[in-house]
């Protein structure tokens, strides 16, 4: 993955929903939702477990699915074995990004977005590069 499509990625996304929100200010999904909302994102917070609250000010979601409106770009906080699932929900619902998070590598999870016409960014993080590519939102 090169800079280039990170950047563009990270510039042209206006919605993430980030998948596998937590309420915990200890977790790194609730520490990138925030910075996330800080650069300017519309971040919508996926998680069965939140359905229907409030996270960070935003409404939590069960599913992909539920989502109302455009999803530019999905942003994956779940294990590995989960991203195929993610992956499969994330074309369903037309995202341009599946973003597979720092640690979460699924090979096939990422042939099949990239089938699917996806862009694919794999064991990365946007808190980290986005301030690495000196973007601004």
């Amino acid at each position: 993955m090169n800079d280039q499509t990170i950047r563009d990625v990270l510039t042209k996304t206006k919605r993430i929903a980030l998948v596998g929100a937590s309420d915990r200010p200890d977790r790194p999904s609730y520490g990138v939702m925030k910075y996330l909302l800080d650069q300017g994102y519309e971040v919508i917070p996926v998680s069965p477990k939140l359905a229907g609250k409030q996270l960070l000010g935003q409404t939590a979601y069960a599913t992909l699915a539920e989502v109302p409106g455009k999803v530019d770009m999905v942003d994956v906080f779940r294990n590995a074995e989960a991203a195929w699932g993610v992956a499969q929900e994330a074309i369903a619902i037309g995202a341009d990004t599946l973003w597979l998070q720092l640690g979460v590598i699924n090979e096939q999870a990422a042939v099949l977005a990239q089938d699917a016409g996806m862009t694919v960014v794999m064991d990365r993080c946007p808190k980290i590069e986005i301030p690495r590519l000196g973007i601004t939102h």
